[in-house]
């Protein structure tokens, strides 16, 4: 298993009226999550596009516990617990100190730059099998 975490301080712009985190908000979190976990692996983002890969969202889901509020300061655990072939899945869990917040998980899954299925570049693949090397 992988693990990684993020902070984010909560914005005014990303609450409501009574200062609650809008719950569409947590999604670009776990970006944030995601792409730090990637760039700490060895895998930048952006290098993957330039390298003419995308990893698009196949599926994103977020249950909620507790509400985070403006100026609060959350960490956001992201873990990659299986090694990954054809798709991606990464779980999150949103902080604010020991309180946890939300879950979330998501599936993507590697395309070319014209939107058709690939497998993953022998870079992915490698940084992969060396991180869940038994």
């Amino acid at each position: 298993m992988i693990q990684s975490r993020s902070q984010v301080t909560v914005r005014y712009a990303e609450t409501d009226m009574m200062g609650i985190v809008y719950h569409a908000n947590y999604l670009p979190w776990f970006e944030i999550g995601r792409t730090t976990l990637l760039k700490e692996l060895g895998l930048p983002y952006r290098q993957l596009e330039t390298d003419g890969y995308r990893l698009p969202v196949l599926e994103i889901s977020a249950k909620y516990s507790r509400p985070a509020l403006y100026d609060d300061v959350l960490t956001i655990v992201t873990y990659l617990r299986e090694k990954p072939l054809l798709r991606i899945r990464l779980d999150y869990e949103v902080f604010r100190g020991d309180e946890l917040l939300a879950t979330g998980e998501s599936v993507h899954a590697f395309i070319d730059l014209q939107g058709r299925p690939v497998r993953p570049p022998a870079t992915v693949v490698a940084v992969m099998a060396a991180a869940f090397k038994d």
